[in-house]
């Protein structure tokens, strides 16, 4: 038999997740003080190692969940890193995901419990091992899927004005939208629901309220639409 799973090395397999939120000022990414060594205390990206009985969407959804409370969440995988020396302790393969999240309905209480905090990604302190790079790799990612997907929405509140939809944007591509474009290129896509409730905190007047209209948007892209920014 040329293969013999009792000769083989063994590798550890890990998952480490990228959150990111939105809270109408900038883009934001969750860190956790690392609680053992090596680099305890220092700053790192939400992970854990991967269960015998898991899969890695799996095991980042467990991961997920145990920090926000959430389940259902927009959640991708982005890169396997596999470098020989990137963990000193052990031969350890980590495969990424990046995650989006409604800030102002994620699990406070859960942050705190596990010393988590919420940074501007123009302001990402200097993370353990590789997580730099794997932040560097979620951040590009996000921006082409946001051009092509309406993925972000899931950084919203389920109602927003067209405002706050243009600062997202604004804040995910870091860069400035003309605001007539934007909203005409929004209104082209014709996948939101514009709704009779105003936010009257924005103006005197206030500004109507909208919501993504999933279903609609699902039975657009059976007539092969595209959304596009």
């Amino acid at each position: 038999m040329l293969n013999n799973y009792n000769t083989e090395d063994k590798i550890i397999a890990a998952v480490d997740c990228i959150i990111f939120g939105f809270d109408q000022k900038g883009l934001k990414i969750l860190l956790i003080k690392r609680d053992f060594e090596p680099e305890k205390g220092k700053w790192s990206l939400i992970g854990g190692f991967l269960k015998k009985s898991e899969t890695f969407d799996n095991a980042a959804i467990r991961i997920l969940n145990r920090l926000t409370g959430f389940i259902n969440i927009y959640m991708e995988q982005l890169y396997t890193f596999s470098k020989v020396d990137r963990d000193p302790v052990e031969r350890t393969i980590s495969v990424a995901y990046y995650a989006l999240i409604n800030i102002e309905e994620h699990n406070e209480e859960l942050i705190e419990k596990y010393s988590a905090k919420w940074f501007y990604v123009s302001k990402i302190p200097q993370l353990i091992f590789d997580h730099n790079e794997m932040f560097e790799r979620a951040i590009k990612r996000l921006r082409r899927r946001a051009s092509t997907k309406p993925i972000g929405f899931g950084l919203l509140p389920e109602k927003f004005t067209m405002l706050q939809l243009q600062k997202l944007y604004e804040a995910i591509l870091d860069k400035k939208l003309d605001k007539r474009n934007f909203i005409n290129k929004i209104n082209s896509l014709d996948i939101l629901i514009k709704l009779d409730e105003k936010d009257m905190n924005s103006s005197r007047k206030g500004s109507f309220l909208y919501k993504f209209d999933q279903k609609k948007y699902e039975k657009k892209l059976l007539d092969d639409f595209t959304f596009k920014l």
